[in-house]
């Protein structure tokens, strides 16, 4: 009988560990997809009253937290990002100490005045009823908890708090320099993801984030003459109106509105709010409903209804060539100071030329996908998320606005050359507060992670990458991936190993530098200089002008990518040179005509 116990416990632990949550129409039915794998989930009630005349709110927080993971938890975390602006925080002397402070931030925390700071305090906090101990700390809140969370337990956190929105600074804030009243990010106690690797209780130094999988039901009162666009799934459209009505507007008397939202399965969310807005719908077919919000200026009119149909085919774009989009509805916002991508929205900068406004909402859309439905841990991942958005919105620019570009990753290319010859490049691995530079940062996430993957499809061929990021998308949407799970994806579906890869690109700072030595009659050699491993495309030109392509596979990938080249033997890595015979005489030899590989000195690559 006790065998019997033992197999059926074994079982049940198995089928538990094997399945969880994915999709928003079907929380429970889809497996997922690594046996293993689990991941917290939290559900948000909030009720939010906000003083428009001194930026002032309190707010009340019901928090439903269950604990999927196999440990039992003896504290948790909270994330307050709004106080990092106030003079002294992590944020404000990071900036006025880094060499190249980023210019929206520099020193301006340090100079906030009482009334212009941001902050969010806790008044209370319980524990499944019980007042429970806490401690704020900076940016972030920890909580002692009163009983441990037991695996597979639920527990209940009611908290109250009072909050000052900051002058807007970075991302966050009031009255932005295109005069958007607020800009909602990180505005309510988050709390903090617990995974595989633990606590991610990151302060907030001017990074990314990093959130639990859940639901939101948020109310927001405000002065009755704001328009809100945002986060979620408004569940009053006749009491509102300002556009949503879908009958007879029926406003409630007095001075404020409650905005009520739902968001299922999401992990942050995000409003914006001015008494200017415009409001306009674009309908996606067979997709979501589109929503703009912008200042209603004369300046800037035209190129938002502009905006609009663009909008419309980089949806569709990102749909196709990614996967299906699950939201009903997704939202572009003038606010915040530049661009930053959130739960079924993004905040940009409105004041721009055409060009520039689709190229910010192509670049803030596509990371609906990668990092938001793809949830990386954007603090350890950063140029997964910012890469791989920079290489599908530099692809759907491409094709939307007829660009022509044969490479149209050629400008990370030369970014991460730039940056890997300079001596001030770090790995991919450095977590994102990390960077001795915000130039080293900034190059290595977006143009570094761009080449990432677009020279994976020089190594496994592009057909395979399209696959690969479907693929990816098809695992690991609704989940927090890690590169080794993208790696993995792509070693699926091209049958090669590929841990070399993400090893010397993404976790060294290892170089690629390939030089055609020699040239004698009909013998080439060639040699590898770099440390890090290619296989290599070649094209030998004849004297009598002919053409012939060749592809040396890389002898640790035990194969190689489709192609209609001429396949030689492969080459060992700790070989530093290669030599091949072609049996005609020899005009010319060039590694890598098409330039899809980030080989950091071009000028050796052809003789």
């Amino acid at each position: 009988m006790k065998r019997i116990f033992h197999f059926f416990f074994l079982l049940s632990y198995l089928v538990f560990s094997c399945t969880g949550t994915k999709g928003v129409a079907s929380a429970s039915e889809k497996p997922i997809a690594n046996c293993g794998y689990w991941q917290q989930h939290v559900d948000y009630t909030m009720n939010i009253d906000m003083n428009v005349e001194n930026y002032r709110y309190n707010g009340v927080q019901k928090l439903v937290y269950t604990n999927n993971s196999p440990d039992v938890l003896n504290k948790v975390y909270y994330h307050l990002y709004f106080n990092a602006f106030q003079p002294g925080s992590e944020m404000d002397v990071r900036s006025r100490t880094i060499t190249d402070p980023d210019p929206r931030v520099g020193d301006r925390i340090s100079k906030l005045a009482p009334d212009e700071i941001g902050y969010i305090h806790v008044n209370s906090l319980k524990q499944n009823g019980q007042d429970v101990q806490h401690k704020t700390t900076g940016t972030i809140l920890e909580v002692m908890l009163n009983s441990p969370i037991q695996p597979g337990e639920k527990v209940t956190f009611d908290m109250v708090f009072e909050a000052q929105v900051p002058l807007q600074i970075r991302r966050s804030g009031r009255n932005n320099a295109e005069g958007v009243a607020l800009s909602m990010t990180q505005w309510y106690p988050k709390l903090a993801e617990y995974d595989f690797e633990g606590w991610h209780a990151d302060p907030y130094i001017g990074r990314e984030f990093h959130g639990v999988w859940g639901n939101f039901d948020v109310s927001i009162s405000i002065d009755k003459n704001y328009v809100i666009g945002g986060t979620g799934y408004l569940q009053n459209p006749n009491e509102i109106g300002h556009g949503y009505e879908t009958g007879e507007v029926k406003r409630p008397s007095g001075k404020k509105l409650t905005w009520h939202f739902m968001a299922p399965e999401v992990h942050d969310f995000t409003w914006a709010a001015d008494p200017e807005y415009i409001h306009d719908t674009a309908q996606v077919p067979n997709g979501p409903l589109l929503h703009f919000f912008y200042k209603n200026n004369d300046s800037i009119k035209e190129q938002w209804k502009q905006l609009q149909p663009k909008t419309v085919e980089l949806m569709q774009y990102y749909s196709e060539h990614i996967g299906t989009y699950p939201y009903k509805q997704y939202s572009v916002i003038q606010g915040g100071d530049g661009g930053m991508e959130y739960a079924m929205c993004t905040l940009i900068t409105g004041q721009r030329k055409l060009g520039s406004l689709i190229g910010v909402t192509a670049h803030e859309m596509a990371h609906s996908w990668f990092q938001f439905l793809l949830a990386t841990n954007e603090s350890k991942h950063e140029w997964m998320d910012e890469g791989f958005t920079s290489y599908i919105s530099d692809l759907a620019m491409n094709d939307i606005m007829g660009q022509n570009r044969e490479n149209p990753a050629a400008g990370a290319y030369r970014g991460y050359l730039y940056l890997a010859t300079s001596g001030k490049e770090q790995p991919l691995t450095t977590h994102a507060d990390r960077y001795a530079l915000n130039m080293a940062y900034g190059i290595s996430a977006y143009s570094k992670g761009e080449v990432f993957m677009a020279q994976l499809g020089y190594v496994i061929g592009q057909d395979n990458l399209a696959k690969t990021i479907k693929k990816y998308f098809d695992d690991w949407s609704f989940k927090h991936p890690t590169p080794n799970d993208f790696i993995r994806c792509a070693e699926k579906v091209s049958g090669l190993e590929l841990d070399w890869y993400l090893t010397d690109f993404g976790q060294t700072t290892n170089t690629i530098d390939y030089s055609v030595a020699s040239v004698e009659g009909t013998k080439v050699t060639l040699e590898r200089i770099g440390l890090m491993p290619m296989p290599l495309d070649v094209t030998v030109t004849y004297d009598d002008g002919s053409t012939e392509a060749f592809l040396i596979p890389l002898r640790m990938m035990y194969g190689h990518k489709p192609t209609s080249s001429r396949v030689l033997n492969d080459w060992p890595w700790a070989y530093p040179t290669y030599t091949f015979e072609t049996g005609k005489p020899i005009k010319s030899v060039v590694i890598d005509p098409k330039d899809l590989m980030a080989d950091i000195d071009k000028s050796n690559n052809s003789k």
